[in-house]
C-alpha cells in the first residue's frame, strides 16, 4: 500500500467528493506526486454545495497540474432508473407479475439492492479504472482513510496513500478545512456529504435536510410520492420501511409546531 508511484507509471484518483478522498487529492497535488487521471462519479443527485466543490477541486486542479477532473455519468441518471428503467429477465418478469409490480423501474434502493451507488458510482469508477490498468498498467489511488483501512482490498494496482501516511477521516476533514474547502458547511450540518436523496439517511439527517434545503425536500416529497404511486406498498414504493416522506413531513411539521408553541 505505498504512497506514490514509480516515475512514467499512469496514476488514476478516484474522487468521491468526501473529505478524504479530496484530502488525499489536494495532499497529492501538494507532494508533488503524479496524477495523469482524477475519477468522479455524478449521480446527478448531488448537494450544490457538493457540486460547487467538485468544480473548485477542478479550477485547483487544473491551475497546478493542467488536466482536468474526468466526469463520469451514468448515459440516463437516478430518475431514470427508479421509475422508468425497463427490466429484461425473465425471472424478474414474471416476479413483478404475480406481484401486480409495473415492469420498468427499480424503486427506492434497499439495503438488498442498492442500485444507485452500484450502477450510478462503483460499475463508472471500476469499468474505467480496470481500463486503465488494462491498457495502461495504472496505479489506482483510493481515499481511505487510516481508520478505515480494513476497507481497503489487496491488489497490485491499488494505493492508499491516506492509510500509509497514518491520517485518519478527523484529519482528513481537517486537511480541506484548512486549505480552504469547506463545502459550503455541508459537514457541519450532515454526518455524511452524500446523495441528498438517500433512503439510508438517519431521520434527523431528513429532518436537518428539511430544514436546510426545503427545495431538495420538495423534491424528495415528489419522488416518493410517485414511487408510491408506481410501486405501492411493495419495497419498491417504500423509502423508508415505517415511513413515506410523506409521513415524514406531518412528524417535522408537529414537532415544529410543539417547538414553537
Amino acid at each position: 500500500m505505498g504512497a506514490g508511484n514509480n516515475s512514467g507509471t499512469f496514476s488514476a484518483v478516484s474522487l468521491s467528493g468526501g473529505k478524504d478522498s479530496s484530502c488525499l487529492l489536494l495532499l497529492m497535488i501538494e507532494k508533488g506526486l503524479p496524477i495523469d487521471s482524477v475519477l468522479y462519479a455524478d449521480t446527478g443527485m448531488e448537494f450544490p454545495e457538493m457540486e460547487a466543490h467538485i468544480a473548485k477541486l477542478d479550477d485547483f486542479l487544473y491551475q497546478e497540474r493542467g488536466i482536468h477532473i474526468t466526469t463520469l455519468r451514468h448515459p440516463h441518471g437516478f430518475e431514470w432508473m427508479m421509475f422508468e428503467e425497463p427490466k429484461q429477465k425473465v425471472s424478474c418478469l414474471e416476479r413483478r407479475a404475480r406481484l401486480g409490480i409495473p415492469t420498468c423501474g427499480n424503486g427506492w434502493p434497499g439495503i438488498k439492492v442498492r442500485w444507485c451507488t452500484g450502477q450510478l458510482k462503483t460499475h463508472l469508477i471500476t469499468k474505467e479504472v480496470n481500463r486503465l490498468k488494462k491498457e495502461k498498467n495504472a496505479l489506482h489511488h483510493i481515499g481511505i482513510a487510516a481508520d478505515e483501512a480494513h476497507r481497503c482490498k489487496e491488489d497490485y494496482h491499488n494505493r492508499y496513500p491516506l492509510v500509509e501516511w497514518g491520517i485518519t477521516e478527523a484529519q482528513a476533514l481537517q486537511v480541506c478545512y484548512n486549505r480552504g474547502y469547506d463545502w459550503g458547511g455541508l459537514y457541519e450540518i450532515y454526518r455524511r456529504a452524500s446523495c441528498w436523496c438517500c433512503p439510508f439517511q438517519r431521520i434527523d439527517e431528513l429532518r436537518k435536510l428539511r430544514h436546510h434545503h426545503p427545495e431538495l425536500w420538495a423534491r424528495l416529497l415528489d419522488m416518493d410520492n410517485r414511487a408510491r404511486a408506481i410501486f405501492g406498498p411493495s419495497p419498491l414504493g417504500q423509502f423508508k420501511k415505517d415511513w413515506s416522506v410523506a409521513r415524514l413531513e406531518e412528524r417535522f411539521a408537529r414537532e415544529d409546531a410543539a417547538d414553537t408553541a
